[in-house]
């Protein structure tokens, strides 16, 4: 990488962010890093020199995001390129899981990327440049049985990147949206998936996909150094994409998805189309 770029990343002290983080470090990036216990991502990253910046923040809380931004702008003097990493996934169904950790979900999965975007938008606006890269899920494209909180809140990263990349192109802001399939990290451990504790006996096919599912903790086909090197490589491009898919599996999901929305539009065209008001043609 020949340019130093300046890069904030949340929630670094594991999986895809741990990568991003060690990656860049050794590039000679300058990188600010979230995580929930500074201490423990410094350990994990084990990489102490001037270019790396932990940070200790509450991505829930707006004083925290703040400052954490003001602090990393003030050390490095820019922020060009912001990846919204930090979430957890969540299985149950709707009716297994409580209010509270529905919300708690949305909290972080969604609202605290939201933080980010509201704080550091400032920032690359007076820059007219950086790019806003946001971790989603194949979930939030094509969602599985048993997790549909999960899938609810992917899916409002994916919307609303969407329109944030529509939003802020006129400025000179970039924006990606990056939908990662199953990678070998830390995502099937009860630290970053929560599972319901009320199952209710009727959801077995839940159950069944639940169970499936946590089998494969460890034997998952992505390689999350890799993908973490694909994030740094679109974050050099010129016209980086707005959708990055990562992992085969994402890849046929998302492909399955289209093909089921395109046969099932088509096939109920004439009654959605039947919705309009009809033309007066003789009054033409």
């Amino acid at each position: 990488m020949d340019n130093k770029k300046v890069w904030f990343i949340t929630g670094a002290s594991k999986g895809f962010g741990l990568s991003l983080v060690k990656q860049l470090l050794e590039a000679g990036q300058l990188v600010a890093a979230t995580s929930r216990n500074q201490q423990e991502l410094i350990d994990a990253v084990n990489i102490q020199n001037n270019n790396f910046l932990p940070l200790q923040v509450d991505l829930v809380n707006e004083s925290s995001v703040s400052l954490a931004l003001q602090h990393t702008y003030e050390t490095f003097g820019k922020i060009d390129v912001v990846i919204n990493n930090a979430g957890y996934g969540i299985g149950g169904a709707i009716e297994e899981l409580t209010d509270k950790e529905t919300r708690q979900a949305f909290d972080v999965n969604v609202f605290a990327t939201l933080n980010v975007i509201r704080f550091v938008m400032p920032y690359l606006r007076k820059q007219r440049s950086g790019h806003i890269i946001n971790t989603a899920s194949i979930a939030g494209i094509a969602p599985g049985a048993g997790f549909a909180i999960y899938g609810a809140a992917k899916f409002a990263v994916v919307g609303l990147s969407e329109v944030l990349a529509a939003d802020v192109k006129s400025l000179g802001i970039k924006v990606t949206v990056v939908a990662p399939g199953a990678f070998r990290t830390s995502f099937l451990t009860p630290d970053s998936l929560a599972m319901t504790a009320n199952p209710i006996d009727d959801y077995t096919d839940v159950r069944a996909v639940h169970t499936k599912y946590l089998k494969m903790d460890g034997e998952q086909a992505g390689d999350p150094e890799k993908a973490a090197e694909s994030i740094i490589k679109i974050a050099g491009e010129d016209n980086p994409p707005l959708y990055l898919l990562l992992g085969g599996d994402a890849y046929h999901r998302a492909l399955s998805k289209l093909d089921a929305l395109h046969d099932e539009i088509r096939e109920w065209q004439d009654l959605t189309c039947s919705t309009d008001f009809e033309l007066d043609l003789e009054s033409k």
